[in-house]
């Protein structure tokens, strides 16, 4: 309780979280959880404010969007390390109880970069009054417990405009995160050349219709209005990040693809806010070569087996540019809890004709709807239940495993006497 007495924090507060630890420790030792979760739940549930309270005198950067943003928050975590000491829930726990339990395990004076869930993101920049606020993107996820997209474009304009002292990192390839960015004080756009366009075909300022121009259809307008992509402060050149100045920041990292590079280039703008020079947070980068599992090596039964993590059709498209090319087999997970999105309807918009020309193992709870899926997308395939057998099915030394959010948790703990054999 050391530290929250330093902070100069209330009584009540002080023992929320002394409260909220000791659930989050008997949780551990349970080996029911990390502990985080219930934990804040816990703080929370004693003291209503103990994210407001626990986040002053934290310099504090936020990120938000549907893909992307533990990835970012673990590369922006790691670029703000080269300045100071830095607290983070860049494992993943993106809810307010996450952060309240995150901020409760803290230095008092560290910065502070914490991924944030797209839908919650209002409430926690009023919360935490942060420095900076980076915005990756906006894509049509789980509908069925987030809701529409736009909705969390409109809320997060009207909370970004209330937060005149937050600059705001935007993704201008994304027409909803530019819309709204449009109401911050200080915008800092950085164009990624997002390739992921199905969520932006109408306007989000008039409804009309968004057109894609230019060289490489990289510029965008609407036909109807004056709403058009604005230009770039810093944007991403193959693998260099273009700077205001004109110089070029080669981004050379461990983390596959494109998504990372773009993900990276949204973490360097954000880091520099911070008084973090570009050059500088880059080379921090370099040395993440797993997040939260995502991308790590394993071996399983002899079997070198990558995991991937999608949650949704951008996600999927972009991992399916990563999986190794034929005939590398793969193994591919799908769930559909809560934390996936009860309606697994949404397999009908991954292109996962991408996967022809070799064996597809569809494995989990929702497995046999995958295997339907890949059916109609005439790509070779079998059903196996269980993450070992789906494995052992492959019949190869070395496979990619991608799965939807739960059904990564499950594999990895299927896996979980197999060794790292790579990161």
């Amino acid at each position: 309780m050391g530290d929250a007495e330093r902070m100069g924090l209330p009584v009540r507060t002080r023992l929320a979280v002394l409260a909220g630890r000791t659930i989050s420790e008997v949780s551990r030792r349970a080996g029911t959880g990390e502990g985080s979760a219930v934990g804040g739940k816990v703080t929370l549930a004693l003291d209503p404010h103990a994210l407001d309270l626990l986040a002053a005198g934290h310099e504090v950067a936020l990120v938000s969007g549907t893909n992307g943003k533990t990835t970012t928050t673990r590369l922006l975590a790691a670029a703000l390390a080269t300045k100071a000491g830095v607290t983070s829930n860049s494992a993943g726990a993106n809810l307010l109880s996450g952060l309240v339990s995150t901020l409760s395990r803290s230095e008092p004076s560290a910065l502070a970069a914490f991924e944030v869930d797209e839908g919650l993101l209002p409430t926690v920049v009023e919360a935490t009054r942060p420095a900076v606020v980076a915005l990756l993107n906006l894509s049509r996820d789980q509908l069925d417990r987030i809701g529409e997209v736009r909705l969390h474009a409109e809320a997060w304009g009207r909370a970004l405009g209330a937060a005149p002292d937050t600059t705001v990192v935007a993704n201008i390839d994304d027409p909803l995160v530019a819309w709204a960015a449009r109401t911050a004080k200080t915008v800092i756009w950085v164009g990624t050349g997002q390739r992921w366009r199905s969520d932006a075909a109408a306007c989000p300022a008039c409804g009309g219709r968004i057109v894609w121009t230019g060289d490489q259809d990289t510029a965008w307008s609407c036909t109807s209005c004056d709403f058009a992509r604005p230009r770039p402060d810093l944007s991403l050149e193959g693998e260099d990040l273009v700077l205001t100045d004109g110089r070029r920041v080669p981004i050379r990292l461990q983390l596959p693809g494109w998504c990372n590079l773009a993900n990276a280039a949204m973490a360097t703008a954000a880091a520099t806010v911070l008084g973090v020079d570009a050059a500088v947070a880059v080379r921090g980068m370099a040395d993440v070569g797993t997040v939260a599992g995502r991308y790590a090596v394993v071996d399983v039964d002899g079997v070198n087996v990558r995991l991937l993590l999608a949650k949704n059709p951008a996600g999927w498209a972009e991992t399916l540019r990563l999986i190794r090319p034929p005939p590398v087999p793969v193994v591919v997970g799908i769930n559909s809890r809560v934390a996936d999105g009860r309606d697994p309807s949404w397999l009908w918009d991954v292109p996962f004709e991408a996967l022809r020309g070799r064996l597809v193992i569809a494995t989990g709870e929702r497995g046999r709807d995958l295997a339907v899926r890949l059916g109609y997308a005439e790509v070779e395939h079998r059903f196996v239940p269980g993450y070992r057998d789906a494995v052992r099915a492959a019949a190869a030394s070395a496979i990619d495993l991608a799965a939807n959010y739960t059904s990564f948790q499950d594999a990895r703990t299927a896996f979980g006497r197999a060794g790292t054999v790579d990161a």
